[in-house]
């Protein structure tokens, strides 16, 4: 091979590098622009889990972290920081880290706005025979339902831009009477007496609810009383 070939193989092959570098440069900056659409395509909050099953390089997943670009929610559970304030952050990270569960009782009144007590922890209701879920913040207190008992009531609602499952109101009240002795006769009757004074109540669904939790007897002169 002549002096001519070896200088365009020589020159060839650095023009290959150089295309290489400028493809790894441009591939590094896109990174987080994709991750950061990766995001946004599921509400902006992903576990490591999904952020990497979707195709995030765990070193870009890192970066944007430390960058300030994700705010942690939780262990493994990351939001994009440049999204407005969750309002209900405690309720989406644990919708999030735990989807088997139920929002219940007194956090679940106080999203229907039943009760003037403000919830210290996340009350969560799970399936019997369910393996008690390991979580780190917000704090949770769990309570495991019969299998007819879990399914009935259950609402879906889209809280920022997550899907959060909560009991109905109905299926709370009778949920409050049911756990009397953990949460106080008081709490139950404040939340019987709420429900009564809006104007979409709804009798029929809270003694539906009452015989499906089996307190029906135990509601019942409490509920004449009100009516």
């Amino acid at each position: 091979m002549d002096r001519s070939s070896d200088k365009f193989t020589s020159t060839y092959s650095q023009l290959l590098v150089i295309l290489s570098g400028m493809h790894s440069q441009r591939e590094t900056r896109d990174r987080p622009s994709r991750a950061r659409s990766i995001f946004l395509h599921h509400g902006g909050v992903l576990r490591t889990k999904e952020a990497l099953r979707l195709g995030i390089h765990p070193e870009t997943l890192y970066r944007m972290r430390d960058s300030g670009n994700l705010t942690s929610l939780g262990r493994g559970l990351y939001r994009l920081s440049d999204l407005p304030p969750l309002g209900n952050p405690d309720l989406v990270t644990v919708a999030i880290k735990i989807p088997s569960g139920v929002i219940c009782l007194i956090s679940a009144l106080a999203f229907h706005e039943l009760t003037t007590q403000i919830p210290h922890e996340v009350y969560l209701a799970l399936p019997r025979g369910a393996e008690p879920p390991r979580l780190d913040h917000p704090p949770i207190r769990l309570f495991w339902f019969t299998k007819r008992v879990f399914e009935f009531g259950l609402e879906a609602h889209k809280l920022d831009g997550t899907q959060v499952r909560v009991y109905s109101p109905e299926k709370t009240v009778a949920d409050c009477f049911k756990y009397r002795n953990k949460i106080g006769m008081d709490t139950a009757r404040e939340a019987l007496k709420r429900y009564l004074e809006r104007r979409k109540r709804n009798l029929d669904a809270l003694l539906e609810a009452a015989e499906a939790c089996r307190v029906s007897k135990v509601m019942r002169p409490y509920l004449e009383a009100l009516v």
